[in-house]
């Protein structure tokens, strides 16, 4: 028997405090000496990443208490940890200073105390050397900080021997299994990695240097990601010439494709580390890769071009590890938290390591994941419904929910149908929400991610309205009852939805961006010249960074927003915010703004994200007309008397 109730209105198990209670972040996991490890975002412990290790005797953590294992290199890092043949090594986020960790001792640093100016990244063992070679990013002089490979001694501690620089960027040092060859890939502005990629290699000194370094593969409208050795010592490599991120090898006649698909074999390169393919022998290769917004496993045998699909349960895969027959990787999917499993490759069976945590002990509060496709701009966009969803409730006949339209970050990225408890928060508590997969995301090809160059502000905004007018014609949202949501570029996306357009009546932003012009201005090296291709070089586009940006047109705002903020954001900083929110307060319009201290680019802490979904809840309800079941949060929104009248039910628009 189920009660009736206006959506938007009905009771849930999925609480604030279980979407950071019973999940905590994966990441890469990796496999020594029979051991798995895996790094573990903790919302409870204000977001410290520990490592974990696994293996017979059961799990533990391979960290100490305290250690968080970050690094800040491209303020997203990644590849802030190693272990190889029983050495292990990691990067702690409080100094930045990579340290040796063995158990029962303090750490032990292999890099001296620079107040945080020298910086780790994408480690790769070279032990039969005694060291470990690193991406740094070395911030002690004037300007932009100068990044580079370097190899760090284990007998420490030592800044590093610089061993490859000259361009921009570096990333995914890789040392041949004899030892006697690296490979890394370089990028120079305005190229993101997703954009133009340089793979290199090169011989091995006998003191440690470089020598015959070579061009392997890459160019100025190439994207190569995650090289690879064999363990035959042949380099493997993605690239996107095709127009999909494909896997080939390399060799003295060019690139050899392994198995060409209109599908991608990786993602965009925000964080080192990332690996979405690994040997599982000389000529046989563990893969993932997505089709329409879902990734797949496959082995691959080489040479054949042969692709074996296995069957797993999941639509969300990455991050694999061999070693000794083994192999390991994260999952999710739809009804399933994500996991750390083990897969036998030869029959496609898995079994669970480790789970990010518990789902609501009555599924049916979750709601299953629907993708569709819609016409936008001249084009077939993408997305994910999520229809209202409780057991214990049903909306009055003729009421259509209201619907939150997500736009992800990035806008270089893609969201997925893998379980989000912050997704189902809002499902299970009558709203209906679409994830959209805009132009400019990744995981459709290269021509679909360009959609985006030159038109960051119109194409993914777009796709957000025609996805909300395309579930209000299907009457599966009310029309009367819009909002959007997005954080980091998704934020900009939304403030651009709100301001230069009229159809949402609500919009949160999440650390978005207001004024293109002062990100241009201001925002870390790895994203400093993004925005040459999303919008126009600057400053000679300066007069189109002001016509997009909302900071620069809010006398055609009129919708009410709440803001949520990092103050210690160096990707977005707190003054994108803060100016939007004062012009708003100057002229009227309703708006809520929270800052949290300690938090930066994406919050870890378990209470801002309790914090956040409380507010964003009882923001709705005001705007909207409704009580939630939760009642309403101590929720300050200035210019807000008298609240803003519910729509009649059932609107269709």
């Amino acid at each position: 028997m189920t009660d009736i109730a206006a959506y938007g209105t009905w009771r849930s198990p999925i609480t604030a405090e279980l979407v950071t209670a019973a999940q905590v972040g994966l990441g890469q996991p990796g496999l020594d000496r029979g051991l798995v490890y895996w790094a573990e975002a903790r919302p409870q412990e204000a977001g410290r990443v520990a490592l974990v290790r696994h293996g017979p005797e059961g799990r533990a953590d391979a960290t100490p208490p305290g250690f968080n294992v970050r690094t800040r290199v491209h303020e997203y890092g990644g590849g802030a940890w190693l272990v190889r043949d029983g050495v292990l090594v990691a990067i702690d986020f409080a100094d930045q200073r990579l340290y040796r960790l063995s158990p029962g001792t303090s750490p032990t640093p292999l890099t001296p105390g620079s107040d945080r100016k020298l910086r780790y990244a994408d480690l790769e063992p070279d032990l039969g050397r005694r060291r470990i070679l690193a991406v740094r990013e070395d911030h002690r002089g004037d300007g932009e900080p100068v990044n580079s490979i370097v190899a760090l001694g284990l007998d420490g501690p030592g800044e590093g021997r610089v061993l490859v620089d000259g361009h921009d960027f570096f990333s995914a040092p890789r040392l041949s299994p004899d030892g006697r060859r690296l490979a890394w890939l370089s990028w120079d502005h305005p190229d993101m990695p997703w954009d133009g990629t340089r793979l290199w290699s090169a011989e091995i000194r006998d003191d440690g240097g470089l020598a015959q370094v070579r061009l392997a593969a890459g160019g100025d409208r190439e994207s190569v990601v995650q090289p690879e050795w064999s363990p035959a010592g042949e380099l493997y490599f993605v690239s996107d010439r095709s127009g999909w991120w494909n896997l080939y090898r390399a060799s003295d006649n060019g690139a050899i494709p392994v198995c060409p698909m209109s599908a991608e074999f990786a993602g965009p390169a925000w964080t080192f580390g990332s690996r979405w393919y690994a040997f599982l022998g000389p000529k046989t290769i563990l893969a993932c890769f997505t089709e329409d917004g879902s990734w797949h496993l496959g082995r691959i045998e080489v040479g054949e071009g042969r692709l074996t699909r296995l069957d797993l349960p999941s639509t969300s895969l990455g991050g694999i590890a061999t070693a000794a027959g083994r192999a390991v990787l994260r999952a999710g999917g739809p009804d399933r938290p994500a996991a750390i499993i083990e897969v036998d490759a030869a029959s496609g069976t898995a079994r669970e390591l480790c789970t990010a945590g518990e789902v609501p002990a009555d599924a049916r509060f979750l709601a299953r994941p629907e993708p569709f496709a819609f016409a936008s701009g001249g084009a077939i966009a993408h997305a994910f419904y999520y229809p209202p969803t409780s057991p214990a409730f049903t909306a009055p006949a003729g009421e259509r929910p209201p619907l939150i339209v997500k736009s992800h970050g990035g806008p270089t990225g893609a969201t997925s149908s893998e379980l989000r408890l912050s997704n189902q928060f809002w499902t299970s508590r009558g709203f209906a929400l679409c994830d959209v997969n805009y132009g400019g995301s990744t995981g459709y090809g290269r021509a679909y991610r360009e959609r985006l160059n030159g038109r960051w502000g119109e194409i993914d905004v777009e796709d957000c309205l025609n996805a909300a007018r395309h579930l209000v014609a299907a009457g599966m949202a009310d029309a009367g009852r819009l909002a959007i949501t997005g954080g980091s570029a998704g934020g900009y996306t939304t403030l651009c939805a709100l301001t230069f357009h009229d159809l949402f009546k609500a919009g949160s932003s999440h650390y978005g961006v207001s004024d293109l012009e002062a990100l241009a201005k201001d925002t870390h090296k790895f994203e400093s010249r993004y925005l040459d291709r999303l919008v126009g070089p600057y400053p000679e586009a300066a007069e189109l960074y002001r016509a997009r940006s909302p900071i620069r047109h809010v006398d055609r705002l009129s919708c009410p927003i709440i803001f949520f903020q990092g103050l210690e954001d160096a990707v977005v900083p707190p003054n994108q915010a803060e100016t939007m929110v004062e012009a708003l307060r100057s002229k009227g319009v309703p708006v809520a703004y929270m800052a949290f201290e300690g938090e930066q680019h994406g919050f870890r802490r378990s209470g801002t994200i309790e914090t956040v979904l409380r507010a964003e809840l009882a923001f709705y309800g005001r705007i909207f007309g409704f009580e939630p079941a939760d009642g309403l949060a101590d929720l300050a929104i200035e210019n807000l008397l008298p609240p803003v009248p519910a729509p009649p039910r059932g609107a269709a628009g």
